[in-house]
């Protein structure tokens, strides 16, 4: 969880720069200027980069099977749904 919200933190603080950046590479001409663009890009924090942030499941912080309404993992949603705490979800039976 520490480093979920860090990474959330530097994404947001470094958000305006990136995309500042990334325009000035879609609007430049010449490869050079590219090049140090990329450089400048390189240059600043990995986790500030949008791809490094990944749900994971509040309990058990497994990175797949996570549903976003809830933010818990498929394996929770059932246990809980079983139990009725949560809301407007039932378990289908036929």
């Amino acid at each position: 969880m520490k480093e979920k919200k860090k990474r959330q933190k530097l994404v947001q603080k470094y958000l305006k720069k990136r995309k500042n950046i990334k325009s000035k590479i879609k609007n430049s001409s010449f490869l050079v200027e590219k090049f140090n663009l990329h450089r400048k890009l390189q240059r600043l924090p990995r986790n500030s980069s949008q791809t490094r942030l990944n749900n994971r499941c509040l309990f058990s912080g497994r990175p797949r099977g996570v549903f976003k309404d809830f933010g818990i993992s498929r394996h929770f949603i059932r246990e809980l749904a079983h139990e009725g705490l949560l809301p407007g979800v039932q378990k289908a039976s036929w």
